[in-house]
């Protein structure tokens, strides 16, 4: 019989051995073999043998089903389909850009704490730091007359990037109006709705899942609201959701790269691996997908410092995934040869990557000779810090400062909401509230309102609380690394607010792994959907309730979508569309 191997010849999708499991659903639309795999695997689907030689074993094919399952290059697909792997997410983006774009400028005022951050974005365009204002400035900047800063600087707390990306807007359409104010909110949440659709069609290969994925976060009010003001969150979530698709792309690209250089190294050695490659298994090169991922992390810490638990979440993430890619390769030493040769280049293609460009983005506060605490180091010397530049040292006097700052934030506030209470839509934070008289344009009856809640979707956010209850267990039970991911995005976001139950937060900080909730969602339309080995029937059965529950989410939106979007109602319409009484 011949020399035999057992290493990880599991058949693609047993577990979370990593191969590239398809995705959940298997209905029109699927790219290839879903219903030999996944999920809703019940033994029907055609299955490898366990024993198999090691020149099959170590060949190139029989590597790359290990590590990567069937998942073919687009380029495989022919043209009348790899049209629709931009249709449908450009798709989605179009109706996300439609809905955040129109009446952009309503209202015509500065609302919540954008009297904050479009503030201190135009200072950065006047100034490249934060500046003081007047009182009543916010009347002036409404009026469109923002030129009335003050010289003397601004103490804030947060990062310079979100602030960047407004007065990027601003310098486009102007520091006049409101389109200028929110139109970099708006394009970030367009793109972020595109970067969902394909990150769902890069997890599931599914176009239904990924136009499903799409839609609902492009009609989802919580995101819309965001998209549609000019708040930090907005951009953090952005370049949090641009990490993960990079380290999506680097997963495939690292077991690519471990299955051609263990088959070449096979090859070389009569379609084995030499004894030595197996212990710890070849180094992988450098990982341009893993160094993006590390510039997204860090303009994401300098947006919101909280992008800092993605960064630790998602760092462990990235060397799970090769740590597992090496075990399925048949690597003997895997947990150390994956430390080693994985997790030390994993660390230094993202921390240190994400520190520098983290630095990079106070460059205006460098230049500046009149910022926050800029000269604070010259008139604080140090015996122990001082062979560091004045510089550095009054940047991480000002960091310690916004620091403490954080921790005490424990004020109270009318639209204040628990991290428990975020899932359920308990406190959703109003933005803005008008009464317009009878007879102004839009009101024709004795009472209106003009409102913005970001309150989310109802059907959307219960349906991916419980969603998030089904991919645990997939994970926990299934081991389907896709559901892990998902999980990591969920936690890094979510969780770390439980460990400050006295600081003041909000509703809105949720909209930092909304996606991830979307992503949950659509893992479950998926097992709705059901596989490719399914009778017909079924299949149209699954394909039926995901559109029916995509329609409902949408017609629920349109019901909701005065109330996002500042639209003059009826005081009776408003009231109706106040679920709960917290909600006012």
């Amino acid at each position: 019989m011949g020399l035999v191997t057992q290493t990880s010849t599991r058949r693609p999708g047993a577990g979370e051995s990593g191969a590239g499991q398809p995705a959940p659903a298997a209905s029109a639309g699927t790219l290839s073999g879903v219903g030999e795999q996944g999920p809703l695997r019940s033994g029907r689907g055609r299955s490898r043998p366990w024993v198999v030689r090691p020149a099959e074993a170590f060949s190139a094919d029989g590597l790359r089903a290990r590590l990567l399952g069937n998942v073919r290059s687009w380029r495989e697909y022919p043209p009348s389909l790899r049209i629709w792997f931009v249709l449908v997410p450009v798709f989605t983006a179009v109706v996300a850009g439609i809905l955040r774009f129109f009446r952009l400028d309503a209202p015509h005022k500065l609302v919540f704490d954008e009297t904050y951050y479009v503030k201190d974005a135009y200072s950065y365009l006047i100034s490249g730091y934060e500046r003081s204002w007047p009182d009543k400035a916010n009347d002036s900047f409404n009026a469109g007359n923002p030129d009335v800063l003050l010289n003397s600087p601004e103490y804030v707390v947060h990062p310079p990037v979100g602030k960047w990306m407004i007065a990027a807007g601003m310098a486009l359409f102007g520091s006049d109006n409101p389109f200028g104010w929110r139109f970099a909110a708006a394009l970030t949440g367009t793109l972020s709705v595109l970067l969902v659709s394909l990150i769902a069609l890069k997890l599931f290969r599914s176009l239904p899942l990924a136009g499903a994925a799409g839609l609902l976060l492009a009609v989802d009010g919580h995101h819309l609201v965001m998209s549609r003001t000019s708040l930090l969150d907005i951009f953090l979530m952005f370049w949090i959701l641009a990490a993960f698709g990079a380290l999506l792309m680097d997963r495939d690209d690292g077991r690519r790269r471990l299955a051609a250089r263990l088959a070449a190294a096979a090859a070389r050695n009569g379609g084995r691996p030499p004894v030595a490659e197996l212990l710890s298994g070849p180094w992988l090169g450098v990982r341009w997908w893993r160094i993006s991922a590390g510039v997204c992390l860090g303009l994401a810490v300098g947006t919101k410092w909280s992008g800092l638990f993605f960064l630790a979440g998602f760092g462990l993430l990235t060397v799970f995934w090769d740590l597992n890619a090496r075990r399925v390769a048949g690597i003997r030493g895997w947990i150390s040869g994956g430390i080693i040769k994985d997790g030390l280049p994993a660390f230094f293609s993202t921390v240190p990557v994400a520190a520098v460009v983290y630095s990079l983005t106070w460059i205006g506060w460098f230049r500046s000779d009149n910022g926050y605490f800029r000269h604070w180091a010259e008139n604080n010397p140090s015996a122990t810090w001082g062979w560091l530049p004045d510089a550095v040292r009054s940047l991480a006097h000002y960091h310690q400062e916004a620091y403490t700052f954080h921790q005490g934030l424990s004020s109270e506030h009318p639209y204040e909401a628990s991290a428990w209470s975020w899932l359920v839509l308990g406190r959703p934070t109003s933005f803005f509230y008008e009464s317009p008289q009878q007879g102004t344009p839009g009101c024709d009856v004795a009472k209106c309102t003009s409102a913005i809640l970001s309150v989310g979707n109802p059907l959307i956010w219960w349906a991916a609380a419980i969603s998030l209850v089904v991919l645990l267990f997939w994970w926990a039970g299934r081991r389907d690394w896709r559901a892990g991911a998902i999980l990591a995005g969920v936690a890094a976001g979510y969780l770390p607010w439980f460990m400050y139950p006295d600081r003041t937060m909000f509703y809105f900080y949720a909209v930092s792994f909304e996606p991830f909730l979307v992503l949950a969602l659509a893992y479950c339309l998926g097992l709705v959907l059901g596989r490719a080995s399914d009778p017909p029937w079924r299949r149209r059965s699954g394909l039926y309730l995901v559109v029916l529950f995509v329609a409902a989410a949408i017609m629920l939106s349109a019901f909701f979508y005065p109330v996002w979007a500042a639209e003059v109602i009826p005081y009776d319409a408003w009231r109706v569309r106040m679920w709960m009484p917290s909600w006012i």
